[in-house]
């Protein structure tokens, strides 16, 4: 049987993604490390008012395809802003003093 596919090509890639993966994992912090071969991303969550972040995912990969996930996060991000508009960081980071407690989750 041949096979008809261009390995090269993007669009002929398959994903089979379990059910568990597909909900995906909620991340507001990201700690990057390396080593000389591998650079490892941390995605982490850290809920208001807590000391204590807990990763709830690591993704380990070798520096080629961390640069190659570099442009192509740049890439996105661009084509993202360019049909949404620009992304605005805050000036300074949240005062969750002066945040409602409802907003918060503090009933």
């Amino acid at each position: 049987m041949a096979n008809n596919r261009n390995p090269q090509a993007p669009n002929d890639l398959k994903l089979d993604v379990s059910s568990d993966v597909a909900n995906g994992t909620y991340s507001n912090l990201a700690i990057i490390s390396h080593s000389p071969s591998e650079i490892i991303l941390d995605f982490a969550q850290m809920l208001p008012g807590t000391p204590n972040a807990t990763v709830r995912s690591r993704v380990i990969m070798n520096p080629i395809h961390a640069k190659r996930l570099l442009a192509a996060l740049n890439d996105n991000l661009q084509k993202f802003e360019h049909n949404f508009g620009p992304i605005v960081e805050p000036k300074a980071p949240v005062n969750t003093d002066t945040v409602p407690y409802d907003i918060l989750g503090k009933a």
